[in-house]
C-alpha cells in the first residue's frame, strides 16, 4: 500500500506531471546553467498565466528552444522567430518569443562575466538557500529582498520578464529558496 504524503497544498489534487514537479524538482538547489536557463524561459513564459499551463507545454518549449541551449537560442533570426510564433506547442506571445532570445543573448553575456550563470545567482542568496519555515502557502510570499535585488539587476543587464515576482519563483524553482511547507514531505528532503 501507498504512503499518503502530505505535499504544500498548491500540488494536492492536481494532474500528474504537476504532483511530479513538486515531488522531483521544486525546490532542489539546481547548479546547472541550462537548468537556470530552462526556468528563465518557463518563467517569463507564465507572466500572466498559470504554472500549469506552462508545465504541461514543457516539451514544446524544450523543442522550440533548442533543448534550452543559450547558446544556440540566443543566434535565433527573425525568421525563426516567426516560425516560433506559428508553433503550437508553447505560448506564441511575440514579446514572450522575443525576450527569450534577448534572455539567452544576456545570460551569455553573464556566463562571460561570471564564469557561469549559477555562480551570479547564487550571489544572491550567499551562495546557499534560504529556507523558510512556513505553515501554510498563504505565508508564502510572492517576492524578497533578495528577488527584487536580482530582478533589479537582471533588467539593468538588459532581460526581459525578469519582474521580481517572476524572479522570485525562479528561485523556489532553483532551489534558492526553499518554500515547501513545514508539513510537505519534500520540506526536509530539499
Amino acid at each position: 500500500m501507498d504512503e499518503i504524503l502530505t505535499r504544500c497544498e498548491w500540488a494536492e489534487g492536481t494532474f500528474e506531471q504537476y504532483i511530479q514537479y513538486h515531488d522531483e524538482e521544486w525546490g532542489v538547489p539546481v547548479h546547472d546553467d541550462r537548468k537556470h536557463f530552462e526556468f528563465l524561459i518557463l518563467e517569463g513564459a507564465q507572466a500572466g498565466l498559470s504554472w500549469a499551463t506552462i508545465l504541461k507545454r514543457r516539451d514544446g518549449y524544450r523543442k522550440a528552444f533548442a533543448d534550452f541551449d543559450p547558446v544556440k537560442v540566443a543566434r535565433f533570426d527573425e525568421a525563426k522567430i516567426q516560425e516560433l510564433l506559428q508553433f503550437e506547442g508553447i505560448i506564441r506571445n511575440k514579446l514572450k518569443v522575443r525576450g527569450a532570445v534577448t534572455n539567452a543573448q544576456k545570460f551569455l553575456e553573464i556566463q562571460n562575466e561570471f564564469g557561469s550563470f549559477d555562480e551570479y545567482i547564487w550571489k544572491f542568496v550567499n551562495g546557499k538557500p534560504i529556507v523558510n519555515h512556513w505553515k501554510s502557502m498563504k505565508e508564502v510570499p510572492a517576492t524578497s529582498a533578495e528577488s527584487d535585488a536580482l530582478s533589479k539587476d537582471l533588467k539593468k543587464r538588459g532581460f526581459k520578464f525578469v519582474g521580481s515576482t517572476i524572479m522570485y519563483a525562479h528561485m523556489q524553482a532553483c532551489g534558492l529558496v526553499n518554500d515547501h511547507t513545514i508539513d510537505c514531505f519534500r520540506f526536509d528532503q530539499v
